[in-house]
């Protein structure tokens, strides 16, 4: 692949895009401390609503994680229209075959039998959960919520072409930016949704309430759905108690549910109340602890059993794990084309899967210039970015990877697309990628964009939050001027979206 760079922006050095080319005139005639001052006038505000996520790796005083702000830049990702309706389709196509997939799995197993994907890559998965098979889950649907991640590198023509890098299918996180960078941007710039035709997102959380309820147990009228969180201390708190208030549903940890006559109640001041879906944001292992980690305190014990019985829908199920692993990811074309006689929409990126002797020599003799993961890694942790890593680091690297090379796959290193950004030198390029959220109810919905990271330190390709990243709003930019009703109108959106 080419180490070409994809300039979202700009065409040539003296061309921009046409769907920039009114946000860039706009940027052009702004003082140069205007920038700066909404800048910290951003900050401050994230930091006093306490949009936060805690860093495991680092300690304070006390031992436990650091709490930073994901930094937010002010320069939109622009996504033309008709670009965004390729990469729904692809999105959809993608989501649907892995909730197939799944399904199959821990049912007939078909493409096993088919010979498409071998055993050992599924049974001696650590996210496959023996305990799922022949349970039925509504709609034969497991992961409820799923965010894609998206990169943009050269194509063959010099265009810019789209490939999935990574499929997030047990607990997908970042919404929440998604969404408070939106408000923010409206806040701070209301001028320019009146000037832009720049889809809405600030549906979502009406969207994800549609799709949870929709998958509770037969029968339930009127269904009751928490958010499960493991609680204050977790990276993603934020995201758990924003999406409970915006949905209107209450925030619950394990201690506050309990198993009685083989359904989930949670405690309230008024008694008991019974649960038919809970959005867990607690990992498969510590949901149960008569049926997973025994120490588990964070999980309801019994539920398991409740689940089975189907008195209970949790989204997203136990056991989607094993599709969203790195060493299945390779397979998800061959899915497309067993369970739906089709091509990809959305290509994957080169993998080299390093249990295979051959793609293990490979990776071995190429290691400065392959990104190498962990099969179960995330959040940046544990992988080697070949040529941004020293011959030091390389050589520790290959004893790890020598050691358990069925722990690892390496791919190309891509020349991620860059966006402008405002950095302390002013605006520079940065590489970015993007997360759309996918939501698989009745029907699979999509709001329009997702969540834009950006990789902030000069010529670095981690985008992730853990390792410096930050997040930008993404506009699916239409032609034209703002159609009423597109977005609230100025004042609207400085008294709706002022105070986040």
């Amino acid at each position: 692949m080419s180490r070409l760079t994809f300039d979202e922006m700009n065409a040539t050095a003296s061309s921009v895009r046409a769907h920039y080319q009114g946000y860039q005139r706009w940027l052009a005639m702004q003082p140069a401390d205007m920038m700066e001052a909404r800048r910290v006038e951003a900050e401050m505000i994230f930091r006093r609503v306490g949009i936060t996520f805690a860093v495991y790796g680092d300690k304070d005083e006390d031992g436990a994680g650091t709490e930073r702000l994901i930094p937010f830049d002010l320069i939109p990702r622009i996504i033309p229209v008709h670009e965004w309706a390729s990469i729904e389709k692809g999105l959809i196509q993608r989501v649907t075959v892995l909730n197939r997939f799944i399904h199959d799995v821990y049912h007939g197993q078909e493409i096993i039998k088919a010979g498409v994907i071998p055993s050992e890559q599924i049974f001696q998965n650590a996210q496959f959960r023996p305990e799922m098979m022949g349970v039925n889950v509504p709609g034969d649907i497991y992961s409820h919520i799923s965010g894609i991640d998206i990169v943009r590198a050269p194509g063959a023509q010099g265009e810019g072409e789209y490939y999935v890098l990574e499929d997030n299918l047990r607990v997908a996180s970042g919404v929440s930016y998604m969404l408070e960078g939106r408000k923010m941007m409206m806040r701070l710039f209301p001028e320019l949704f009146s000037e832009n035709r720049v889809a809405p997102v600030a549906h979502y959380p009406d969207l994800l309430l549609e799709t949870l309820r929709a998958m509770a147990p037969p029968a339930t009228d009127e269904p009751t759905v928490v958010v499960l969180t493991p609680g204050m201390f977790n990276s993603a708190y934020f995201e758990h108690a924003f999406l409970a208030q915006q949905m209107g549903v209450e925030l619950v940890e394990g201690q506050d549910l309990f198993v009685k006559d083989n359904f989930v109640y949670m405690r309230t001041t008024r008694g008991p109340k019974r649960v038919d879906v809970i959005y867990r944001r607690v990992d498969d292992e510590s949901l149960d602890p008569l049926a997973f980690r025994p120490t588990s305190t964070l999980g309801c014990a019994g539920l398991l059993n409740v689940y089975r019985s189907g008195n209970v829908s949790l989204c997203n199920a136990i056991g989607t794990g094993v599709a969203d692993d790195k060493s299945i990811y390779p397979y998800v074309p061959k899915m497309i084309e067993f369970y739906l006689g089709e091509k990809p929409l959305l290509k994957n990126v080169p993998t080299y899967l390093c249990r295979n002797k051959e793609d293990l020599q490979y990776t071995l003799a190429n290691l400065k210039d392959l990104v190498v993961k962990e099969v179960h890694g995330a959040g940046g942790y544990g992988m080697l970015v070949g040529p941004a890593s020293t011959s030091a680091e390389i050589e520790d690297f290959r004893r790890v990877l020598l050691a358990n090379p069925s722990g690892y796959i390496a791919q190309p290193t891509l020349s991620l697309s860059t966006c402008p950004t405002y950095v302390e030198s002013g605006v520079a390029p940065r590489h970015i990628d993007l997360r759309p959220f996918v939501l698989s109810g009745k029907e699979v919905q999509i709001v329009p964009g997702g969540l834009t990271r950006v990789a902030l330190k000069e010529g670095s390709l981690v985008v992730n939050s853990s390792q410096g990243g930050g997040t930008k709003d993404t506009w699916v930019l239409q032609t034209g001027t703002a159609a009423p009703g597109q977005h609230p109108s100025p004042s609207q959106a400085q008294s709706n979206g002022g105070e986040l």
